[in-house]
């Protein structure tokens, strides 16, 4: 008889040759559990996405009440479903007034599929100007704006007309011109190892897209949801987006994504061609009704106002000569270290541990930090501590 491994080895499609392999039963909190019981302390959040911590009751309600009345009934855009329609008034309600218009797609990936589609549609112009080191999903139109030649140069050709610039340089603001359909940007870089743009850039790029009339597309698909010590990372920056994209915590540990724009420019997917973006599962009740259940817990339970003690506190616990610096807002961080093999090494040491994190695509020296919003100061210790032992273990 074959083991669970064997077969996820044999059916189930690999990302690498190397896979984790571990195996878990259970999630609660900010822990998962393998079959004989051991606790593992979730430092990633299933990379963003359980800000809630795994488990949360009224999220499960929310999804069991849900499942009872109805899942699927119909292609995103043609039918009132409460769970939709009351989800997407909840987000305009904590959103800047601009942000009217909320357009549920299955993931990230697709949120930027969405948006890339409705910035041209809207200004008719077609260059899209990106981001070197950037990551936005693995899709055609997202590996198209994607910053890194490495991981896309298997799938070329990919989408025309796009400009990359670099991150946080002023000077390349003026490649964006009124030919310029759209500026798709990370609020705060995640795969490069969490960069964190200047104050003064990110005013002077609202400022030039203004000028110039293109639409700038703020990624907040891993920062959203208080994951950086605000609600939303755009407001670090006394800045609004024309197009908000949403994921991972978006749905409360249910698959969904979202572009969110004004009602202006989100009417253009409706005429010419009709149907501008059709998604099958967009906006899937079910998934509605978790991520209406998840911001509701958020907000109710102010865990956004605790994130800037929590990070300070994870500042001062990993203090070691082998941490060059730690980069991020929040509860979302990069430990940088010397390289990449001691990084590996230092994460399997910790995962053999007990604690789970990992590295990240565009920055492979770094060490990321993204644990639930929930997690305790005890719980910070110990996982610090687990660290530190892992580095003076391997330096």
């Amino acid at each position: 008889m074959p083991t669970l491994r064997q077969l996820f080895l044999a059916n189930n499609a690999q990302t690498t040759n190397f896979p984790l392999l571990l195996e878990f039963e259970r999630a609660q909190g900010v822990h998962l559990y393998n079959s004989e019981g051991k606790a593992y302390i979730d430092l990633i959040s299933g990379i963003g996405v359980s800000s809630l911590g795994h488990g949360n009751p009224k999220v499960i309600e929310a999804v069991k009440q849900q499942v009872e009345k109805y899942m699927h009934l119909m292609v995103y855009g043609e039918y009132v479903q409460t769970p939709q329609v009351r989800f997407a008034e909840k987000l305009v309600s904590v959103l800047p007034d601009n942000l009217q218009s909320v357009y549920f797609v299955s993931s990230g990936a697709e949120a930027v599929e969405g948006a890339l589609k409705l910035a041209k549609r809207f200004t008719g112009r077609q260059q899209v100007v990106a981001y070197y080191n950037s990551y936005h999903g693995s899709t055609h139109g997202a590996l198209s704006v994607m910053g890194n030649e490495e991981y896309k140069q298997a799938y070329r050709p990919l989408l025309p007309g796009v400009t990359f610039i670099n991150f946080n340089l002023l000077p390349d603001l003026n490649l964006i011109t009124t030919e310029t359909a759209c500026v798709i940007i990370e609020t705060i870089q995640g795969e490069a190892g969490i960069q964190v743009p200047d104050f003064a850039y990110m005013q002077a790029l609202r400022k030039r897209c203004t000028e110039t009339g293109a639409l700038l597309i703020l990624d907040e698909i891993q920062a959203a949801f208080g994951r950086t010590g605000k609600l939303f990372a755009f407001e670090h920056f006394d800045i609004v987006p024309d197009i908000l994209l949403l994921a991972k915590a978006l749905g409360g540990g249910m698959p969904i994504g979202a572009f969110v724009s004004s009602n202006e420019i989100m009417g253009a997917l409706k005429e010419n061609p009709i149907l501008g973006h059709i998604t099958t599962f967009g906006g899937h009740p079910v998934c509605c009704a978790a991520g209406l259940a998840a911001l509701e817990v958020l907000l109710e339970e102010e865990l956004v106002a605790g994130v800037a003690e929590k990070e300070a506190l994870i500042r001062s616990l990993l203090v070691h000569p082998a941490i060059r610096q730690i980069r991020g807002k929040g509860l979302m961080l990069a430990v940088e270290l010397e390289n990449f093999d001691l990084n590996k090494k230092i994460i399997d040491r910790c995962i053999d541990n007990g604690v789970i994190t990992d590295w990240f695509l565009h920055c492979s020296n770094a060490m990321r930090l993204a644990p639930p919003l929930i997690i305790t100061a005890t719980q910070i210790e110990e996982a610090c501590n687990i660290i530190i032992e892992a580095i003076n273990f391997h330096s």
